[in-house]
């Protein structure tokens, strides 16, 4: 590590006054932000994360500098950058000031669902048409027995798809990858239950893409986009899939290592984890909505991280989103009610190492750290029973163990 001569800057890792710096980042030239330590220590629990800033610009000083020339495994025809919503595409990477080391890679061409299989009314342009002027949106409905057989099944492939994704997660795997074995994960789910229902998910609906899985990677905080660039070790990706079937949404997601990461990150993953079911074991009749957010506020901040507050968990059933609101934080949280038997919803922590506030790409969906540092989440659709929590989309004996603080 070498003593820096300018002003001095946050800590990469842990955001203390850092006067020390890189010497591969110096001797590259690259950007101050980013680079500089507070101390040994830091350095040395980051190095298996930052490493990956110097192949990067060593790839760019023997290229344009464009990512898809890069780490991609895009060939050039057919993919194409996403801009504004999946309303426009693009050859060229758009400009933005970028928070972090992470880009935006093309994105492939739409994926072919098969013809039988309906579609929610959000599925074509990403807008739902019946879900805004719904009643449900003021008032938390309560599912009749009916509706919750659905949303159990449903649910249940929601589990099978994202473990289907789980396993395929390794160094080297493009996120499209991830994509299209989601894709094939639903169509087979759906297929062996002889049902003609659609899959889907939203976020990705209005980029042409098909049965496409969300992926976060290390400074998304959520609604990344797949896309050509592949994974690297020392990455943390979160996959997050939401299944329509039956008339019914389904919604999980979960952050994974890719190779070794460093210890911030395992401890960032770990926290999340945590977060989500401490405000799991507090859910049954009576509780109010608001003491979700104080539980995974207070574990958050007592392990140094953050709670972002743009993003929220939600009421689900025939419809993706409406009421109750889900808050993670504390102060500022509106939200009002009692949880009731027969409720369904979403609760999904989203935890940052540095601040907790966002902003969007061009994209228009792809939101990051305001700082570059990391972000993690997880999220489970839960419902209320006469005696506490059903988990509806646990984990399967057969989901892989990909948590290393559950083999003990």
């Amino acid at each position: 590590m070498s003593a820096a001569a300018e002003s001095m800057s946050s800590c990469a890792r842990c955001g203390k006054p850092a006067n020390l710096q890189c010497p591969k980042c110096m001797e590259l030239k690259l950007p101050r932000e980013g680079a500089a330590f507070c101390s040994q220590d830091c350095f040395k629990a980051s190095w298996s994360s930052h490493k990956s800033v110097h192949q990067k610009a060593k790839l760019s000083s023997l290229g344009t500098g464009n990512p898809a020339e890069q780490n991609s495994a895009s060939p050039n025809e057919g993919w194409l950058y996403c801009l504004k919503k999946g309303q426009t595409r693009t050859p060229k990477m758009p400009y933005f000031d970028w928070t972090g080391t992470l880009r935006p890679y093309p994105i492939s061409s739409k994926r072919t669902v098969p013809d039988h299989i309906d579609m929610p009314d959000w599925a074509i342009d990403g807008i739902p048409k019946i879900e805004p002027n719904s009643d449900f949106q003021h008032v938390v409905e309560i599912k009749t027995p009916e509706q919750i057989e659905r949303l159990r099944e449903t649910c249940r492939i929601a589990r099978e798809v994202l473990d289907a994704a789980a396993r395929v997660i390794r160094p080297g795997v493009t996120t499209d990858e991830i994509d299209r074995v989601v894709h094939e994960a639903t169509i087979t789910a759906v297929w062996q239950r002889r049902c003609v229902e659609d899959i889907r998910l939203h976020s990705i609906i209005t980029f042409s893409r098909s049965l496409a899985a969300r992926r976060s990677v290390n400074e998304v905080i959520c609604h990344g986009i797949p896309d050509a660039r592949k994974l690297e070790d020392g990455d943390i990706v979160n996959v997050d899939v939401t299944v329509y079937y039956k008339g019914v949404h389904g919604d999980l997601n979960e952050t994974y290592f890719v190779g070794e990461v460093d210890e911030a990150s395992r401890r960032l993953v770990q926290c999340t984890y945590e977060c989500l079911e401490k405000a799991i074991s507090i859910v049954k009749p009576g509780v109010r909505f608001r003491e979700i957010g104080e539980v995974i506020n207070r574990h958050a901040t007592m392990s140094g991280l953050s709670v972002v507050k743009s993003y929220c968990g939600h009421g689900i059933g025939e419809l993706f989103h409406c009421a109750p609101n889900i808050p993670h934080y504390t102060i500022g949280n509106k939200a009002v009610g009692v949880m009731k038997a027969g409720q369904t919803f979403t609760i999904e922590p989203m935890i940052n190492t540095g601040v907790w506030r966002d902003r969007m790409w061009p994209d228009g969906w792809t939101a990051v750290t305001a700082d570059g540092k990391r972000s993690a989440q997880f999220e489970h659709t839960l419902l209320v029973t006469e005696t506490g929590v059903e988990v509806l989309t646990a984990r399967l004996p057969s989901s892989p163990n990909m948590f290393p603080w559950l083999k003990a």
